[in-house]
């Protein structure tokens, strides 16, 4: 079985999805991110897996449900953070972030019976989630992350490698409030749309 991999920030204000402010306050923000981060945990809790992992900047706090090993993330950009992460797995791994919580566990059931990598795209240009057979951090080291071409560098490093890629449907990231609304109404029943949606009904009250 694989393991499966979140590689998530603490939703701690100021610190995370600070592209949604404005219209957001940071405190805001920081709620959608750990509402996020709560669909897409619970998500992975009931994927069939050998190990679930949290690879966290931060701390722990209430919104973890039980059954997660949690790492630290190392030091370093975004590559070596998820090289690093790839490297503390000895079987296939799949990893995906905190940014996509309208993501399933019929998503995330991998089988790499006949392929040798999984390569979720996002609309913005990178990657949602990556999974490889046979984790190798010098697959990411390198890779341009946080660019409109970050996802096709990636995928060309896993084809270049001479690894047999299958792809994952394409999902969008939440960076903005436009992304935002449009993932809540993909998944209106997860705590993500109920938070935006609680949200919206307050700022509508003022």
């Amino acid at each position: 079985m694989t393991t499966l991999l979140v590689i998530a920030k603490e939703p701690r204000p100021g610190r995370v999805k600070t592209r949604l402010t404005p219209p957001f306050t940071p405190r805001q923000a920081a709620t959608l991110a750990e509402a996020a981060l709560v669909d897409t945990l619970r998500a992975v809790a009931a994927t069939p897996a050998a190990r679930r992992v949290l690879v966290l900047d931060g701390a722990p706090g209430a919104w973890l449900p039980p059954g997660f090993d949690v790492v630290p993330q190392c030091a370093g950009g975004l590559d070596q953070r998820l090289a690093a992460a790839f490297a503390g797995c000895t079987g296939p791994a799949l990893l995906i972030g905190m940014d996509t919580p309208q993501v399933t566990p019929a998503l995330l059931t991998v089988d790499f019976a006949d392929c040798d990598a999984w390569f979720g795209p996002a609309e913005d240009g990178g990657f949602w989630a990556l999974g490889l057979a046979a984790p190798d951090p010098a697959l990411l080291r390198g890779v341009p992350m946080s660019t409109p071409t970050t996802g096709a560098v990636q995928r060309d490093r896993l084809t270049a490698a001479g690894l047999r890629v299958r792809d994952l449907p394409r999902l969008r990231d939440v960076d903005t409030a436009a992304d935002a609304e449009a993932v809540a109404a993909s998944a209106p029943g997860g705590r993500f749309a109920a938070e935006l949606g609680r949200l919206a009904a307050a700022a509508g009250d003022r």
